[in-house]
């Protein structure tokens, strides 16, 4: 069904028209009343301020808005019925008679449905006397005769009889299912062509059609496939060998022949509108976005409008977004038949948002065992599903371990978690996408709550859900340690028994749903969307690729380097301590300090509030600086130590076994700025400015036959801050492509760009790169080895030659104390 384009693309697309001389390319016939009724029944109750109902209204809008989106039909038709009493009830007094009266709260939105219809510029066709079924049905004859192809979208088993391959199909919209001649074929054992022959046989007790007593419908199947159709089988009937079927054939032959005419489509409905007339129509975004306003669906119509690039009726900015209130956490629910989750996947589908959330053995996506997905589409109502749960040692027997089958469940939920029309959200839902994939499942499109409160308040607090709960909820989350345990008897999660398991992973999808409706909001409110929809949600997929690709490492290299640096580390130790004169703990700040300002008396000794000596890296370079061998040799061993333990045995520890590489996680939401932090292990610091620190960077490694490419932006933060500070001279240089460290050298130190000394150059470059970050004299000064006042007035040279830069910073610095906040040139506020 889908186009294959882009979300915004298709949102974009002009409707399309029929083709010239006005014959229609492909025609959808949606059957609004069977999803009106399976709306009804798949959402929650819901009414407007008004009081009236509306949740089915939401589901149909929902499903409409999608079919919309993604479809390249020309002729888009809604069809429904015009009441209960059509021509069949003259051939049958007792047709649909056991039908109940539909329930009194879905009555008030037959007509919403239809006005719904109407505000996406969609007509909305019935015709009294016939059913719904006989309008498609008579339509799809028109698009078959006009060359066009149909495509049905229901999951009415009675439509079934209309397919004919390469024309006509039936789109199962639930279960995101294209029916052809062979999924009839699955369902009825016949082709399209007879299925109303098996009907007319078996019966069908919903629609009170008598059929054949004692028939169902794979022996109606049987028959048909054995005799050819309904006529042969019941001219034959005195032939079939099991007594009761034979008799019953014989006596209700007639009942069979009008069972046909009761389940058989009428093709020929005097139909007034011709295909020709009803090409698809671009919505008008007034009209449409004013209904949908009128019946308060604001999370459907904020998104309806984003995607239209309109306005929200009347909208003005609240002051923030609401929490929804919260309901029974009874209504949480264990998911254990494949039926019952089709029917969440398809509730899902017609909400167009579902929160997902996975449960596995380990925090580490690519050794994770996934154990259950649970789903939240309302606020308060959740189901866990659980996938590989088993019985701990510690339970006594007795728990009901019945479980959906992997393959079986994935299955369900693999066209839900890649539909492009329902929007997926998660906390930290780049570890799901990671879990996931391991199983080949994709999910598209996503929504972060996590990240979403990163770019609303970066830096102010902290974006895991327990603390997000908190703040914006007023709920405190089940601890994991409430479920699993903890210490020595703490457990995975597959051993936890089911009923807790349920609460504990229902009310995370619950609380993520529900964080989604209260911060989403505010991105718009705030002017964030920007930096959220360009620069954050783009990359999660981006970056769950690279951290499941990972990256090779040459384990045997970081091992020689390892054995390398320990045979060093002991020499080094045994020279540390020949020069203390006796053995000590080299890694025991006390100790050190002992030695070096008791024992050997050297200068600069400073005792911290615990009693003990100073011994950071600072005291030892001045010590070393000096001339003293012992502090130098520390620096040395101390070095080494961390290149060892944190480099060369960590790399190794982190290889994967299955993949042979090593799989970082790159943390979205940890530095207040909106840079990326790198753990486990931490891949954004291998040191490269020392031999031993290059060399550990060769054992990371391209797979045969590929390359590893390093890039790195020129000098990118001087040209930001000549941008941002507008900064001509520097702006100017850049243009020219000159040496900026020359200039600013030749700027500030009045001597000539040719023939300039490198260390001047050096001296610059320091200058440079040092003002950004608000370098003082005295880091200047021990940057380069000079007095502070050399220092000091190199920086006011600076601010000289370029008073834009320190207008900039003072400007900036004003404004963070007035505001609270900076915010980067993207908008990002920090």
């Amino acid at each position: 069904m889908a186009s294959g384009k882009t979300a915004k693309q298709t949102a974009e697309r002009p409707a399309a028209a029929p083709a010239e001389g006005g014959a229609p390319r492909h025609v959808f016939l949606i059957d609004g009343s069977g999803f009106l009724f399976r709306a009804f029944h798949a959402l929650p109750p819901m009414t407007r301020p008004d009081g009236t109902p509306v949740n089915a209204v939401l589901g149909f809008t929902n499903m409409l808005w999608k079919i919309l989106r993604e479809t390249d039909a020309d002729v888009v038709l809604v069809i429904f019925d015009a009441g209960r009493k059509t021509f069949r009830n003259e051939l049958y007094q007792d047709y649909k008679a056991n039908r109940p009266e539909p329930p009194e709260e879905l009555v008030p939105q037959f007509a919403l449905v239809r006005e719904a219809t109407r505000a996406f510029n969609l007509p909305a066709i019935e015709l009294k006397g016939f059913e719904a079924d006989d309008i498609i049905a008579t339509y799809a004859r028109l698009g078959r005769e006009h060359g066009a192809k149909v495509t049905i979208v229901s999951s009415d088993k009675d439509l079934m009889q209309l397919v004919e391959d390469h024309s006509v199909v039936l789109y199962d919209y639930f279960k995101n299912r294209m029916i052809d001649a062979a999924g009839v074929r699955e369902k009825f054992g016949v082709g399209p062509e007879r299925v109303v022959d098996v009907q007319a046989l078996a019966g069908d007790s919903s629609d009170n059609v008598p059929g054949v007593p004692g028939i169902g419908v794979k022996t109606a199947a049987q028959l048909i496939n054995e005799y050819g159709d309904l006529e042969s089988v019941l001219a034959r009937a005195a032939e079939i060998k099991q007594p009761k079927r034979r008799q019953s054939l014989l006596e209700n032959a007639e009942l069979a022949r009008l069972s046909r005419e009761l389940v058989r489509l009428r093709d020929d409905a005097p139909v007034n509108e011709p295909l020709s007339g009803l090409g698809l129509k671009a919505p008008e975004p007034e009209t449409l976005l004013g209904f949908l306003k009128d019946q308060a669906f604001k999370s459907t119509l904020a998104r309806i409008a984003s995607q239209l690039g309109a306005d929200e009726p009347g909208a003005s900015p609240p002051a923030g977004g609401t929490a929804p209130a919260a309901q029974d956490p009874a209504a949480y629910s264990l998911v254990r038949s494949l039926a019952d989750l089709e029917a969440w996947v398809g509730r899902a589908r017609l909400a167009g948002l579902v929160a997902v959330d996975t449960e596995t053995t380990s925090l580490d996506p690519e050794r994770a065992k996934l154990v259950g997905v649970s789903l939240a589409i309302v606020p308060g109502e959740a189901c866990y599903v659980p996938l590989a749960h088993v019985s701990p040692d510690l339970l006594q027997g007795g728990e009901d371990l019945t479980q959906i089958p992997l393959d079986d469940a994935l299955g369900a939920l693999a066209p839900l978690l890649a539909d492009p029309g329902v929007l997926k959200v998660g906390q930290n839902i780049k570890y799901d996408m990671r879990v996931l994939a391991r199983h080949g499942l994709a999910i598209h499109p996503v929504d972060d709550s996590m990240l979403i409160s990163y770019v609303l308040d970066g830096g102010l607090h902290g974006h895991g859900m327990d603390e997000l709960s908190g703040l914006h909820l007023g709920h405190k989350p089940i601890a994991y340690k409430e479920v699993a345990g903890s210490g020595r008897n703490r457990i995975t999660f597959d051993q936890v028994p089911l009923d807790k398991a349920r609460d504990y992973a229902a009310e995370d999808a619950d609380i993520t749903l529900r964080l989604h409706a209260v911060l989403k909001p505010r991105l718009l409110q705030e002017r964030l969307v920007t930096v959220y929809e360009t620069i954050e949600r783009p990359l999660i997929p981006v970056l769950a690729r690279m951290e499941s690709a990972g990256i090779e490492v040459d384990k045997a290299a970081l091992n020689r380097l390892s054995q390398d640096f320990s045979v060093r580390i002991a020499e080094l130790a045994q020279q540390i301590h020949g020069l203390a004169g006796r053995d000590f703990t080299i890694g025991s700040p006390k100790q050190l300090g002992e030695v070096l300002f008791d024992e050997m008396a050297l200068p600069g000794g400073k005792k911290g509030k615990s009693g003990a000596y100073a011994t950071g890296a600072d005291i030892l370079e001045n010590l070393a600086a000096q001339g003293h061998d012992l502090p130098a040799r520390v620096l040395d061993w101390r070095q080494l130590a961390k290149l060892k333990s944190t480099y060369t045995d960590a790399l190794m520890a982190h290889i994967n076994p299955e993949s042979g590489r090593v799989h970082t996680s790159y943390a979205m939401t940890a530095a207040s700025t909106g840079r990326l932090a790198s753990s486990d292990p931490n891949l954004q610091n291998i040191p490269v400015r020392s031999d031993e620190g290059r060399k550990i960077r060769r054992a990371f490694v391209a797979k045969k036959g590929c390359k590893l490419l390093s890039a790195d932006y020129s000098q990118i933060e001087l040209r930001i801050l000549a941008h941002v500070a507008e900064v001509e001279a520097l702006k100017e240089a850049f243009r020219d492509g000159l040496d900026i460290h020359a200039l600013t050298a030749s700027q500030v130190f009045g001597v000539p760009l040719e023939n300039m000394d490198a260390m001047v150059r050096r001296r610059a470059k320091a200058i440079n790169f040092g003002i950004i970050y608000g370098i003082s004299p005295f880091g200047l000064a021990r940057q380069l080895g000079i007095g502070q006042a050399e220092a000091k007035a190199y920086i006011e040279a600076y601010f000289e030659r370029f008073p834009g830069i320190r207008d900039y910073m003072e400007r900036t610095k004003t404004a963070a104390h007035a505001d609270g906040y900076v915010t980067t040139l993207f908008g990002r506020v920090c």
